[in-house]
């Protein structure tokens, strides 16, 4: 089997199935990591075997369970017998206001964000050495600074960042590791009104929301771009993360 194959966490939904969809066209094969959103994965799964059959794997598994990580990794080795490339999409996002915060919010926050990429990627090193693959983290244009209301989440996204860096330096030169940081691409699931989406727009110099298909995009680029690229991460965020800072 000569095409590559690429393990994408969170993939059933929103931009990890746009990814897939993205990916699986230019001839990856693909293990598609799922937690509830089995339906969702399946259906995505059947349309992508339709245009080339025995190309997908399905995988569930709760992220949280970091106890189970490196089974994880081996069942996603046990889909095609090899893993050139890694994206570590799934994301667990809510607002956890400051004085409100639960040591359960931080552990599914911090887990599925920072410990579980970090407990993926270490498992999947040796695979992903020996066909020269490469990692691509999601990140967030909020992990330096953080996002008001959501403490635990930036927090996990810093994390990510230092591990793509650090990873980008322990791997090399067999294994590249990069990321992204989003700004906003589609609306949260929790509901914004009019009100709050009319700020975000307009501290968006592009003056509108990034799409999933230019994160899927970037993603391969990341993959399949220069050799030479390792440890940066890219802020696709229409221009908001150097906007200047309004007068008071």
């Amino acid at each position: 089997m000569s095409q590559p194959v690429v393990l994408i966490t969170g993939a059933a939904r929103r931009i990890g199935a746009e990814i897939s969809r993205c990916l699986h066209a230019k001839g990856y094969s693909l293990v598609l990591h799922y937690h509830h959103s089995e339906q969702e994965a399946r259906c995505l799964a059947n349309s992508l075997t339709r245009a080339r059959p025995d190309t997908v794997c399905l995988l569930q598994q709760d992220l949280t369970r970091l106890e189970d990580i490196n089974a994880m990794a081996d069942r996603a080795l046990g889909c095609f017998g090899r893993i050139s490339a890694l994206v570590n999409n799934a994301s667990a996002f809510y607002p956890t206001r400051l004085g409100e915060i639960t040591p359960a919010q931080w552990l599914e926050l911090s887990a599925t964000n920072a410990a579980a990429p970090l407990l993926l990627s270490q498992a999947l090193t040796p695979a992903l050495k020996r066909e020269n693959g490469a990692i691509v983290n999601m990140v967030d244009i909020h992990a330096t600074n953080g996002l008001r209301h959501h403490l635990p989440y930036s927090m996990a996204k810093n994390a990510l960042a230092t591990l793509t860096r650090a990873l980008a330096a322990e791997l090399a030169p067999e294994v590249r590791v990069n990321g992204i940081a989003p700004g906003a691409i589609i609306w949260p699931e929790h509901e914004l009104n009019e009100a709050q989406k009319h700020r975000v727009l307009n501290s968006v110099p592009m003056a509108r929301l990034g799409s999933p298909q230019e994160i899927a995009d970037t993603v391969a680029f990341l993959l399949e771009g220069p050799g030479y690229l390792t440890g940066q991460i890219i802020a696709l965020d229409g221009g908001r993360s150097c906007q200047s800072l309004p007068e008071a």
